[in-house]
Parts: C-alpha cells; structure tokens; sequence
C-alpha cells in the first residue's frame, strides 16, 4: 500500500514583544493559515515565543494556535527558549540591587518553567491538568509510521560569571537520567524518534576567536551528553532553534535542523516530509 509522507513543519524564535507590531500579527496568521492548506500534520515551535519572558507573548501564540485549530496535542509541540525564562534587563537590574543567592535566583526560574509548561499543558499532555514538565515524550501513530518526539529543557538561570547573557544552555542531569532509564528507552522502539531543544549542538565551530567568543555565550554546554542520549534513543532528527539561522548539519549520524527565526524571517519555514520506511527530506521553503 502506498502512503503519503508525514508532513511537519519547523519554526523558532518568533520573538513576540506585545500585539504593537501588526505586521509580525499578520505574518503570523499567513503561516498558519499555510501549514493548514498544505496539509502539514504536525507543527513544532522549538522556542523563544516570547522576546522579554511575558506570559503575554506566551498568550498572543496560543491564541494564534487556537484560531487556525492548531491548538491540540496531536497538531503542535511547543518547547521552551532563554527568552520564554529570562528577560535579562530584569534579571540584571535585580541583581544589581539585591545580589541574591544563587539557590533563590534557580527557585525563580524553576517557577517560570512550570508556569510555562502550565501554560501550554494541553500540547505537553494532551490535557488540562495534566502533569506537564520537561523532559516529555510525545508518542503519535500515524497511518504511515510511529512518530516519537522527545522534548528537552535546556535554558538554565542567568548569572553573571557563567551565563551572562542568559544564552547558554545546559540539559539538567535529572532530564537525562529520566529519559535514559530502559523503560523509556524500550517505548520508544519501533518509533522514529525526534528529539527537540531549543539550543543549538553546533553555533559556528570555527577557529575564529570572535567565533569561538560568541560560541560560549550562546553554546549548550553538556551538548556530547545530550547527542550520546539521541543516540541511545535511535534518535533521526533533532529540531532546535537559539542560533538565528536556517541550518542542516549532522553529528555521529543524527540529523540537526535550526529552525531559523520567525522573528527576522516570517516567510521561511523548515518542511520534514517522513515515509513509512523512515526516509526523511528535508527543505527550508520560503513563502512568496
């Protein structure tokens, strides 16, 4: 029997700063409403909804969702950014004024994540009320194939020694420990398996000190940890955003696509096209 390829399309980083900017509205509703006539089956925004951490950009995105019927479990994965945690002027003028104790900066921060996994409980979960936190794992059957995606947090609180730009990334050792116990492992035979973070595994990779400068502040630092457990899990893909460019490159046999920036690039968006033998094409398409 033939069947047609599974169809998701990829976003980041749309950067929402209030409802002031129409245009970004507009642009916002355009995609939508596209991925809906192409006929995408699922969609992933792979963070950053927000430019200043305000549950109100949080907001404008699910209503967004809402209205073009995209607001389900089994049509959208959303995950969590730096920007959707930190809004850096805040955390700085904070710390400026206080100087608080690390262990009670890690406490705001950990109440930010649940308030957004709260937020968007009903695409974590699939319902109100649910248990929504990181690390989850989504599990869809689709005519043609059995479609994992393995969801990761790996935003961690600003300080100013060793994050101070709130960019860089970590994935928590519970995150790790939790995905890597074989009763996960095992319910994720059989599934082509998707792995999503907002970090980037490769920024610039150059000899270029500038690079190499701008690589620290932004880079996921416990990143061979992160692609030894994609590897355990059989993972093809992995799906991130943070860096703002539209990117295909692999590591140790696993696929990473940057999904760009909406923010800075409306039009363009990344097309997954997947078959039932596992056969994935990928393409960054650009509206006209």
């Amino acid at each position: 029997m033939i069947t047609v390829p599974l169809k998701i399309a990829h976003i980041s980083d749309l950067h929402f700063s209030g409802r002031q900017d129409r245009r970004q509205l507009q642009d916002f509703d355009r995609l939508l409403a596209h991925f809906n006539t192409a006929g995408f089956d699922h969609l992933v925004i792979s963070g950053d909804l927000s430019n200043n951490a305000d549950q109100a950009d949080w907001r404008i995105v699910r209503e967004k969702l809402e209205s073009h019927g995209l607001y389900h479990w089994e049509k959208t994965t959303v995950i969590v950014g730096n920007h959707d945690l930190i809004n850096l002027e805040e955390e700085m003028r904070f710390y400026n004024a206080l100087n608080p104790l690390q262990s009670v900066r890690k406490k705001v921060f950990e109440r930010k994540l649940a308030e957004f996994c709260l937020f968007f409980e009903e695409l974590i979960t699939g319902e109100k009320r649910g248990n929504a936190a990181f690390p989850f794992v989504k599990i869809i059957n689709y005519p043609s194939l059995k479609i994992a995606f393995v969801a990761l947090n790996s935003v961690y609180p600003w300080y100013p020694a060793d994050n101070p730009l709130g960019a860089r990334g970590v994935i928590s050792p519970g995150q790790l420990r939790a995905l890597g116990r074989e009763s996960v492992l095992a319910s994720l035979r059989g599934c082509f398996v998707i792995g999503l973070c907002h970090h980037a595994y490769r920024v610039y990779g150059t000899d270029s000190l500038i690079d190499q400068a701008f690589d620290w502040t932004m880079e996921l630092k416990n990143r061979e940890e992160f692609l030894s457990l994609m590897n355990a899990m059989d993972a093809k893909l992995v799906l991130h955003g943070h860096f703002h460019r539209f990117q295909f490159y692999t590591a140790q046999g696993i696929t990473f696509v940057n999904g760009g920036s909406f923010r800075y690039t409306p039009q363009r968006y990344s097309e997954l096209l997947i078959d039932g033998q596992g056969n994935c094409d990928q393409k960054f398409v650009t509206l006209t």
